[in-house]
């Protein structure tokens, strides 16, 4: 009777309003020191939007974290990366907060979440929690803070979704006590010819002064252009009283002779959408080194996005020579802004030379085929239309068994995976088949994926461009005991860790026994493995069986006796 009373609330909301309300002074702080931010929603991360707020902890672990607003638990997360350790609260009202990179839960979810993941026997779980099971008052312990999974440093990363559809909304926008009358402020100005692609080009970039207390303006003052088309795209920031974090902006507008051309604003986004912060920065500039810029025009290839698709999406028509008015707005939640305004003009010179390579075009799947090497771009791959240029090379390495082939820049985004398709120089056998990867360098990152077969093509998918090339990896992981070996005494020791290492760094699985039973190790951060001892360890003598396997399939197993 509960959910249906709550699913008739929420439908009744929707229905009297027609769109989705922030209720002020429902959630309140889940820490019991004030708010200050290290982050923001939509703040510019490497590879995504920051989805909620990092709330600070005073650089400490362990403090309280409280439920935000009375509910159910209704989700909990272990990862080594990510979210870490994390809890999800459903509310009434069609809501869900999250509290995330958490020690440990309070007392009896912990039990609970131990209990499951023995009998799942993982330590990384996702549990969906029935309504009734863990109920929570507003106000109430759920955890303490910590740093776990992805995190950089001790905070606790807070978020409010809409349970529906669960989609990131601004807590920021629910009346947090916050105090905020700082302006943002902008830093530079860019400039693109967009008769050409975003990612075959360097910006021009224009230094910024201030014009008065709310308004900034370019040097020079009147920007002459060579192009017809153009767009504009900003570096800025936001903080908030007492701070000194350099968070996001939330809101930011172009405006052409006065008139709204393109606005972007960090109201809500899905974690499906999250990548695409990809094309709302200059991706190629931050690639090299550079400062995010973010964009004040909507590339064709980013989908649902956060901006107001204006009269323009962002991209202006200058060639009528005139001078034309350019006032650029960044806005923060509580309305504080600040202004840049300029001035552009058309003026003509000889457009510069074409890249090379084939034209690959936004939602448009299309291919290439050399003679030992294809790739296949999708439809959700590209944000803009790019040149894609292709060569081959041998290599010396004994282990590579293809010639290595260079598709693309690491500087051109991805959205989706490409497949990629190679065929290795010469025949072997069916052995070194099962133990070929495919791997991808890009830039200074490498990756590695176990490929599959299709006739005498081996093929992967990837979300990057770079040289690929195949490898036979038949060297297995190597286990490494920390501060313990084979036959020690560990009456006085609180703990047993090791690590796991792989000539190609991709481990795929490890597994510990203790005397033949599944033993709960952690592993945040995709570090060192770290078991503490319990009652699922009593005193005596011990047998710790670890199992690893890489991406090759690769496995090695090392037996370990101890005394307790």
């Amino acid at each position: 009777m509960r959910c249906i009373f709550f699913s008739l609330l929420v439908l009744t909301v929707l229905d009297c309003l027609g769109q989705w309300e922030y209720p002020k002074g429902y959630f309140r702080n889940p820490l019991d020191i004030p708010i200050s931010l290290s982050g923001n929603f939509g703040e510019l991360r490497s590879g995504h939007f920051h989805m909620g707020l990092d709330l600070k902890t005073n650089q400490r672990q362990n403090l309280r974290v409280y439920a935000a607003a009375g509910g159910y638990i209704a989700r909990v997360k272990i990862e080594p990366g990510g979210f870490g350790r994390a809890i999800y609260i459903n509310h009434p009202n069609g809501f869900t907060t999250v509290y995330a990179h958490l020690n440990d839960f309070y007392p009896k979810l912990e039990a609970y979440l131990k209990e499951k993941q023995y009998e799942l026997e993982s330590w990384q779980v996702y549990l969906q929690l029935p309504p009734g099971l863990f109920e929570v008052k507003k106000g109430d312990f759920i955890a303490y803070s910590g740093n776990t999974g992805g995190s950089g440093g001790p905070h606790l990363h807070f978020e409010i979704r809409r349970t529906e559809e669960d989609v990131n909304i601004n807590p920021l926008l629910f009346g947090l006590p916050l105090k905020d009358d700082t302006r943002p402020r902008i830093l530079r100005l860019a400039l693109y010819d967009r008769t050409r692609s975003v990612y075959e080009q360097s910006p021009r970039i224009f230094p910024v002064s201030a014009g008065s207390a709310s308004s900034l303006v370019t040097s020079p003052r009147i920007i002459k252009s060579a192009s017809p088309l153009i767009s504009f795209a900003v570096t800025a920031y936001d903080t908030h009283s007492g701070s000194t974090n350099l968070n996001g902006i939330y809101e930011g507008a172009l405006k052409v002779n006065g008139k709204e051309e393109e606005s972007f604003k960090m109201e809500y986004i899905s974690y499906d959408d999250t990548r695409y912060l990809n094309a709302h920065i200059d991706y190629r500039h931050k690639a090299g080194g550079g400062p995010y810029l973010q964009h004040l025009s909507e590339l064709p290839g980013y989908l649902n996005s956060i901006y107001s698709k204006g009269n323009s999406s962002g991209v202006i028509d200058i060639s009528d020579g005139g001078v034309h008015d350019i006032s650029i707005i960044v806005r923060d939640v509580n309305g504080n802004a600040m202004t840049l305004n300029t001035q552009v003009q058309y003026e003509y010179k000889p457009p510069a030379a074409v890249a090379k390579g084939k034209t690959f075009y936004p939602l448009m799947l299309d291919g290439f085929e050399a003679g030992n090497c294809e790739f296949y771009i999708g439809e959700r791959c590209l944000y803009d239309s790019v040149h894609i240029a292709y060569s081959s090379a041998a290599s010396a390495d004994p282990a590579v068994i293809s010639d290595a082939h260079t598709i693309g820049a690491s500087y051109i985004p991805l959205h989706d995976s490409m497949l990629v398709m190679i065929r290795p120089k010469a025949e072997f056998s069916d052995e070194s088949k099962q133990r070929t990867v495919m791997q991808l360098r890009s830039g200074s990152s490498t990756y590695v994926q176990k490929v599959q077969w299709q006739h005498e093509w081996a093929y992967a998918r990837f979300r990057g461009f770079g040289t690929f090339m195949l490898i036979v990896d038949s060297e297995p992981p190597e286990i490494v005991p920390i501060g313990f070996a084979n036959g020690a005494n560990l009456q006085k020791a609180s703990r047993i860790a090791f690590t796991v290492r792989d000539n190609l760094s991709r481990v795929k699985n490890v597994r510990a026994e203790l005397d033949g039973r599944w033993l709960r190790f952690t592993n945040d951060k995709h570090k060192t493995f770290v078991y503490s001892f319990d009652e699922k360890c009593p005193p005596g003598k011990h047998e710790l069986v670890i199992y690893a396997e890489d991406e090759a399939g690769n496995s090695s197993v090392k037996s370990i006796t101890f005394n307790r």
